[in-house]
């Protein structure tokens, strides 16, 4: 079993280096949606067991707006880009240059939506290269599916199901700048839960034991 205490400096690193070169793509593919220059970099990466998850996302009872799929191939698992509902508003303001976009209208837009879900498949498809580049590993994303509730409701199926065989989860902070260095306000969290024996075949890719 993968516990944070054995997952060493090491571990984290290539985790790190594999999220800041898929943030490296997302952000290329992203400046071009949004027409100006974005930089996304991952400023951290844990392994965080199932019952803090909703903690690191600002409770459970916070609303976020999640983009999940599922990660299909060699390391299968679940995955999910979450955004709290005022970081998806500034982000939706910056992508439509539409300022009266607020918390109200957000939930009933489907142009909000379908740009939040566009955001999250191109994030997903930017990570999961970075980590099929890294390990040799046939990955791929499903169709993303959008939903917008309170953090435990929105977590609940994947945890749900992940947490009968498996008690960790990794996740990838994500901060997105501007290109002049100014805060877009946007720090997302992207969470893979790999299947249980997708941890064992992510480290063992790279040549690292994970092994007592």
């Amino acid at each position: 079993m993968i516990t944070p205490e054995r997952l060493t400096d090491f571990h984290k690193d290539i985790l790190k280096e594999i999220g800041n070169i898929g943030a490296g793509h997302a952000a290329t593919a992203l400046s071009e949606l949004v027409n100006k220059s974005i930089d996304m970099n991952v400023p951290s990466v844990k392994l965080a067991p199932f019952h803090e998850v909703t903690e690191l996302l600002g409770g459970e009872d916070t609303v976020v707006a999640a983009t999940f799929l599922r990660v299909t191939g060699d390391a299968p698992g679940n995955m999910y880009f979450i955004l709290t509902i005022e970081e998806a508003v500034s982000y939706l303001k910056q992508l439509t240059g539409d300022e009266s976009i607020d918390e109200n209208s957000f939930y009933d837009c489907e142009m909000t939506r379908s740009a939040l879900q566009e955001t999250g498949n191109i994030l997903a498809g930017s990570y999961l290269s970075s980590f099929s580049d890294f390990t040799g590993l046939k990955l791929s994303p499903s169709v993303p599916y959008l939903t917008i509730d309170m953090a435990a409701a929105v977590l609940s199926f994947g945890l749900v199901e992940m947490s009968q065989v498996s008690d960790y989860a990794i996740i990838i902070d994500t901060q997105l700048k501007e290109s002049d260095g100014l805060q877009t306000g946007i720090d997302g969290h992207f969470l893979l839960l790999p299947d249980p024996d997708s941890f064992e075949k992510i480290f063992h890719s790279l040549g690292v034991s994970i092994n007592e």
